[in-house]
Order: structure tokens, then sequence, then C-alpha cells
């Protein structure tokens, strides 16, 4: 399958990114958020405060488990790694592209967790999420992409670079 997926924290920019990489590619976009908030019917804030983390996961897990499609660009929540079935189903239909950030600049980047809906337990440090979440992102990617001081249009072309080169 030709399909690019795009992993990573929130905040690394993996929406606008895919965007972008899809119109350059003329491929489709897929952004896995927002697949999720139209199965349940709420946006992921809400779906976290009302139905819990567990339950976001499984239908995360799910969700990503199931898409079948070629010449793609998937956009995926960054809780994605937490789900076996559904890496596994992504590695099956393309390529994987971590965008990998600095946490300083990843917590400059986040102001509010809850608004942006991240799946972060209770007590629990976005520095603690960084660092849990790293070794997953490294372990399923095909491809890093060191974002360092990168804009938006030097990531997407050191994307598109990487591509040519895989």
């Amino acid at each position: 399958m030709n399909n690019i997926i795009l992993i990573g924290m929130s905040g690394v920019g993996k929406s606008t990114l895919g965007s972008m990489l899809a119109e350059k590619l003329n491929y489709n976009f897929i952004d896995t958020d927002i697949l999720i908030q139209e199965k349940v019917g709420q946006p992921l804030p809400q779906i976290i405060k009302e139905k819990g983390i567990d339950y976001i996961l499984q239908i995360e897990n799910e969700i990503n488990s199931n898409i079948k499609v070629e010449n793609s660009v998937i956009s995926t929540g960054g809780s994605v790694i937490y789900g076996k079935q559904a890496m596994h189903n992504l590695k099956n239909i393309g390529k994987i592209i971590y965008l990998k950030q600095d946490f300083e600049i990843i917590n400059e980047r986040i102001e509010n967790i809850e608004e942006r809906g991240i799946i972060i337990r209770k007590n629990q440090t976005l520095e603690e999420l960084y660092d849990e979440r790293v070794p997953l992102y490294e372990k399923y990617a095909d491809i890093t992409i060191d974002e360092k001081d990168f804009s938006i249009e030097e990531t997407l072309q050191e994307i598109l670079n990487a591509l040519d080169n895989n």
C-alpha cells in the first residue's frame, strides 16, 4: 500500500503537514481525530471527559485498525501508538513517519491540555507523557523527521526528501 501515516506528539503539526503533504502528492487526507469525533458524535475533549481514557483509546484503536485506503496521507492522534492492532494495520497499509520535536517546543505550543483533547492520565505531566510516548513513536516509525527549528515548509520538504529516498 502507498499511504503515508504521520505519528507524533500533539503540537508537532501532523494535521497541518498532513493536509499540505496530501495536496502536494495529490493524495487524499484523513485526520483520524476527526474520524473518532464523527463516530462518537462529540469533540475529543468531551469524549475524554465524559467517557474516559480507556474508552477513547479503544475507539481510536478500532478506527485505525479498520482504515483501508490507498493514496492517502493519514494524520493520527498522538495516542495511536498505544493501539497494537491499529499500528499493525497502519504499518501494513503505508509508511509511518514520526514527526519528532523537542519537548520544550511542544510544551510551548500546547496551551491547554484539556481543550486539545490530549489523552493524559490524572496527575501525569506533559513531560512524563512525552517521555512515555517517544520510544513507541521510534519503535513504529519507518522514517523519523526531526523538525528541529524547521518552518512548516522546511519540514514538508524534509518529508518529501525522505520519501524520495525510501
